[in-house]
This record gives C-alpha cells, sequence and structure tokens, in this order.
C-alpha cells in the first residue's frame, strides 16, 4: 500500500492491505507525512497521535473516533471530514480547512484554530477549553447582531412565511450554519395566510403584532435543533428551507 503526496509524489510504502492501516504505520514510524493524500479515506478510529499531516488533503475523510492528539494538522484540508468524538487534545489546526465537518463531541482542548475556517461545522458537545485563538476564529463566523433588535424571517406549515423582529431583551444565537435561534420573537407580517403554524410542534401559532415565546432556550449555540424559535436573516433562506 502506497502512500502519496497530493503532488503524486509516494511518501510511505507498507505492506499493510489498507490505507487505515499504512498510515498508522507510517506515523508510529514517524514518517513526514507533508501534503499526504487522504481523500475520503476511512481512519475511523485510528491512533495518529502525533501524526504530522501538515497541508494533508483529508477532504471528507471518515476521522471518527480517531486519536490525532498532538497531530500536526495546520493547513489541512479537513472540508466535510467526519471528526465526531475524534480526540484532538493539543492538535495544531491552524489554518486548517474544516468547512461544513462534524466534529460533534469531539475534544479540542488546547488546540491551535488560528485561522482555520469553521464555517459550517457541527461543534455540538465539542470541548474548546483552552483551544488557542477561539474566539478569533468563532468570530469569523458570528453574522447576527449579539446586541440590539433586528429582522428575521420563518417558515410555517404550508409555505406561510413570517417576517420577524428579535428585539433588543431577547436571547439570540447560532451555530455555523445560518439557522438562528431567538428566545422571542414579535411578529411584524404573515405572508400567505391569515397566520403561521410552526412546522416542528404544530402548536405554536404566529399571528401579526403578537409576540411569540419559545417554551425555554437553549443556552448551548452549537445545538441548532433545540428550544427557541427558530428562524433565518433572510426571506429566500426562510423559502428554501424544507420543514
Amino acid at each position: 500500500m502506497e502512500i502519496k503526496s497530493i503532488y503524486d509524489a509516494v511518501i510511505f510504502v507498507s505492506a499493510a492491505l489498507t490505507i487505515k492501516d499504512a498510515l498508522i504505520e507510517a506515523v508510529k514510524a514517524k514518517t513526514n507525512l507533508y501534503g499526504a493524500d487522504l481523500l475520503g479515506a476511512n481512519l475511523s478510529g485510528a491512533d495518529l497521535s502525533g501524526a504530522y499531516l501538515y497541508g494533508a488533503n483529508l477532504y471528507g475523510a471518515n476521522l471518527s473516533g480517531a486519536n490525532l492528539s498532538g497531530a500536526n494538522l495546520s493547513g489541512a484540508n479537513l472540508r466535510g471530514a467526519d471528526l465526531r468524538s475524534a480526540n484532538l487534545l493539543g492538535a495544531n489546526l491552524s489554518g486548517a480547512n474544516l468547512l461544513g465537518a462534524n466534529l460533534y463531541g469531539a475534544d479540542l482542548s488546547g488546540a491551535d484554530l488560528r485561522g482555520a475556517n469553521l464555517s459550517g461545522v457541527n461543534l455540538s458537545g465539542v470541548n474548546l477549553l483552552g483551544a488557542k485563538n477561539t474566539e478569533q476564529s468563532l468570530a469569523k463566523i458570528q453574522f447576527i447582531p449579539e446586541t440590539g433588535s433586528f429582522e428575521g424571517w420563518k417558515i410555517c406549515r404550508d409555505k406561510v412565511l413570517i417576517h420577524l423582529l428579535v428585539p433588543a431583551d431577547a436571547k439570540r444565537s447560532h451555530g455555523s450554519e445560518r439557522k438562528c435561534r431567538a428566545s422571542h420573537v414579535q411578529v411584524i407580517d404573515v405572508i400567505g395566510g391569515e397566520f403561521g403554524v410552526s412546522g416542528n410542534d404544530m402548536q405554536v401559532v404566529y399571528r401579526k403584532g403578537e409576540t411569540v415565546i419559545a417554551d425555554s432556550f437553549d443556552e448551548d449555540r452549537w445545538n441548532t435543533c433545540t428550544h427557541g424559535i427558530h428562524f433565518f436573516l433572510t426571506r429566500i433562506e426562510a423559502q428554501n428551507y424544507t420543514l
């Protein structure tokens, strides 16, 4: 089994029958895996602690449950990768592209996230304790106002659109995707019907001029499908959302 770089150069040769076993062997041998091409590789549960994978292509790779503690993944392409419950303790992810990656339940404590692209990342249940430059990285995906009031749009059953206002005193959040949540909203207008009915529990009703209050509000911003009134910032996003 050969491990090649993104430049098509052979960087490691193993008698292993799978790319996963070959990579584990290469990491144990402390091989420089700069730019390794691991596109879509199944590396679930692999022990890759301390791996040197600077600039590696791990697009769409399955790294769920993998041990990547202390690994150098600086500049790596991890777009769409499955990193659920992965151990990334102290890993170097500076400049890494994590667009759309699933990091549910991953341990990123002490990780270096300087310049990392976290757009569309599932960060539910992630441990970010002591992670470097976390605030700067997450600030790049903060798109709703943290203070003050602002307007939004919600889709209800039968394609009824709700034009809403999130008041200044409302709690609000969003994860790394475009769907947002608020503790309460004011209904500016109802389009496509006399009133709107929530597509989830079918009990919450939205009428023009009224204030709608969520039964509760989950403070964890990464739990996107949870308690709170869900909405989008733009009308077209709400219209295109499938209930």
